[in-house]
Parts: C-alpha cells; sequence; structure tokens
C-alpha cells in the first residue's frame, strides 16, 4: 500500500487537530491586550550559597499577583500584600533589619526573583548568612515556602 504525500500530511494534521481538542487547547488569540491588568508573576526561588549564578536552588515558586493573587507558593495572598506594599521593589523587602535573634553560624542562603511585576520586568537576588536571617527579615512571607 502506497501513501501520497498528500494524504499523510491530511492523516497528521487530523491527528493533530483532533488531539488539540481533546487536551482543551485554546484558539490563538490576537497579538495585544487581553486583560485591564498589568501582568504581575514571578518565579521565586530560595538555594544554598553565596552566589545566585552558582547557588543550588532548593525550592521554586510561582506566584501571580494580577488580577488576583494565586500560583503554587503556599499563601499567596500574603505575599502579593507584602509585594504590593513595596510596590513590587524585592531590595526594599528585603533590606529590612531583622527582628529575630540569629546564630553566627555561616551556611548562606539565596533567595530570587525573576519576573514581571505590574508590566515591568523584575529580576532580584539576594544571599543571607543563614536561614534564620532570612526568616528574619521583611521578605520572610514571600519567600516562605
Amino acid at each position: 500500500m502506497r501513501f501520497s504525500a498528500v494524504s499523510v500530511c491530511l492523516a497528521l494534521v487530523a491527528a493533530v487537530g483532533s488531539a488539540g481538542v481533546a487536551a482543551g487547547t485554546a484558539e490563538a488569540r490576537p497579538a495585544g491586550a487581553t486583560s485591564l491588568y498589568a501582568p504581575s508573576a514571578v518565579v521565586l526561588s530560595v538555594g544554598k550559597g553565596e552566589d545566585p549564578a552558582t547557588a543550588t536552588m532548593q525550592r521554586t515558586v510561582v506566584l501571580r499577583c494580577s488580577p488576583s493573587p494565586y500560583g503554587d507558593h503556599p499563601d499567596p495572598v500574603s505575599a502579593c500584600a507584602e509585594l504590593r506594599a513595596v510596590q513590587g521593589d524585592f531590595a526594599a523587602l528585603t533590606a529590612g533589619p531583622s527582628g529575630v535573634s540569629c546564630t553566627r553560624i555561616w551556611d548562606p542562603v539565596v533567595v530570587a526573583a525573576d519576573g514581571v511585576w505590574e508590566g515591568r520586568r523584575v529580576t532580584f537576588s539576594r544571599a543571607f548568612g543563614n536561614a534564620c536571617m532570612l526568616r528574619g527579615s521583611d521578605a520572610h512571607g514571600v519567600f516562605a515556602f
């Protein structure tokens, strides 16, 4: 049995098209704004090491805050509220002095954020001396996962 190139292409298109419908794929949308809200979605990471470029990331979550908080962050509502309070400025969020007494054991922890906050690109990272110092910072809720 011999197949022509056209019949093979039609069979592939039919198979892919029916698989896409079965999988629930959405129709293509035209380019442009599709929401009234500026996007706010960041990937947050916590890892071991001194330098974000070489740290071993141990946990990573996605936090979306517009139009409403959701994602796989354990408490997206509180995390989004903390970020809104500083207008998405991660440096301001992590700048406050720690109100917690921590040991001076050097076991560095790196936090990182990469994504979009209210339509503008954000990239941030900071190292803390140890996990206790991170928990004592104002960024505790955002990076608590």
